[in-house]
């Protein structure tokens, strides 16, 4: 434990109050939609050919309904984003649940049962160019291209430094959800029955919306797996939403 960056409990503690207790700032509202696609003209020419008035409707529906798509789908990523602590309570839990105990660089996480995907032996991961540092790059298990995020690294990259980095014995990859993403683990710890009592939920909407709560009892992070599929998704890390 000497190794690790947390290496008694006060500093943990203090760590998770701090991740709480920040400041949080509104999420930004979407930008607007980007104009609408030109229309494909046909080339001049001495006798240009006839365009029905059918076909010019017809390419701006399409266009039309193009744009709607793509602004819908926009607004679902960014409701799942903007939902509120008690509503992604909702979503997660109902009265007691279960939930996955690990350990990475001295800071425990837990990742609720329902939202797990599945706990894997690390096996050989590929690099890949051009991606995030915590990006650590690609595991084939049973013909599936896995994610691999290197936990420390995404959770607290403010922290992280060489020192951190060769400390690191990472042993599994827990898969987050129906997602090929996975987070890098070092030790499981067990599995624990909770209830909606036992965490200190996330105030409000805003900044680290990976983070659920604390779970008072343990000194441990309660992530929340739709939220940090998110994220992922985008590229950013903890310090960048």
């Amino acid at each position: 434990m000497s190794k690790h960056l947390f290496a008694n409990e006060k500093v943990m503690t203090q760590y998770l109050g701090a991740l709480l207790s920040e400041e949080e700032q509104p999420v930004d509202e979407l930008q607007p939609v980007a104009k609408l696609l030109e229309r494909i003209h046909a080339p001049m020419s001495d006798s240009p050919p006839v365009v029905k008035a059918e076909s010019v409707k017809e390419l701006e529906k399409t266009e039309n309904q193009a744009n709607i798509k793509d602004i819908v789908e926009k607004n679902e990523k960014q409701l799942a984003l903007d939902k509120t602590p008690a509503q992604r309570q909702d979503d997660y839990f109902d009265g007691e649940f279960q939930a996955l105990f690990f350990e990475v660089a001295g800071l425990t996480l837990a990742v609720p049962l329902k939202s797990l995907g599945g706990i894997h032996q690390l096996g050989e991961v590929n690099q890949l160019f051009g991606k995030p540092k915590w990006f650590k790059g690609v595991m084939l298990n049973r013909d599936e291209n896995l994610n691999v995020v290197d936990t420390a690294r995404w959770v607290m990259p403010e922290k992280f430094d060489k020192k951190l980095e060769e400390s690191l014995n990472y042993q599994y990859l827990i898969t987050l959800g129906d997602s090929q993403w996975g987070l890098l683990a070092e030790k499981l710890v067990n599995n624990i029955t909770l209830r909606k009592e036992d965490v200190k939920w996330r105030g409000k909407t805003g900044k680290r919306p990976w983070l659920a709560g604390v779970i008072k009892d343990k000194m441990c992070a309660l992530i929340d797996v739709d939220n940090l599929n998110q994220l992922l998704e985008q590229g950013l890390d903890s310090r960048e939403q």
